[in-house]
């Protein structure tokens, strides 16, 4: 019989700009450093919302202000890396956002290191693939408003 685990929770902002996205260069913090990623992202902590995490984690690691309404739900994407390791058995929201307050720049520089718009078709290297998935899927239009990453199908 298989065992329950339980879903990390997590909301990831892509602020927009036209056809180019912001993304943050990740550093020591032991997962995903060197890589690329979204601008803002973190795990929803207890007692908020996706969405109010999403504001949160903005103004947190860019120092932007979002208003709730100027977020639009991208995709939510059950994701694994294919191991039972309870660490990466999530549910992720990814929002996009057009409209918001104050220059984003980085605010954690023992996180970050660099925040920079990137065209979707000329997207940095490494960028981790579920991310990958959803700037594809951002570039191409069609993104489901429901995914997965890493199941075997």
């Amino acid at each position: 019989m298989a065992h329950a685990f339980a879903l990390i929770p997590a909301s990831y902002v892509f602020l927009r700009r036209g056809d180019e996205v912001l993304l943050q260069l990740r550093r020591n913090t032991g997962y995903m450093d060197g890589h690329w990623v979204a601008g803002a992202a973190g795990h929803v902590e207890p007692g908020e919302t996706a969405r109010q995490a999403a504001v949160r984690e903005a103004a947190e690691e860019l120092g932007v202000v979002l208003r709730p309404q100027d977020l639009e739900l991208a995709t939510v994407m059950h994701r694994t890396d294919g191991t039972d390791h309870p660490r990466e058995q999530r549910v992720e929201w990814f929002w996009t956002a057009i409209a918001w307050d104050r220059e984003p720049v980085v605010q954690e520089p023992h996180k970050a290191v660099e925040v920079r718009w990137w065209s979707l078709d000329a997207l940095p290297d490494p960028v981790p693939d579920y991310e990958l998935s959803v700037l594809h899927g951002l570039r191409d239009g069609g993104l489901p408003v429901e995914s997965t990453f890493g199941f075997v199908s």
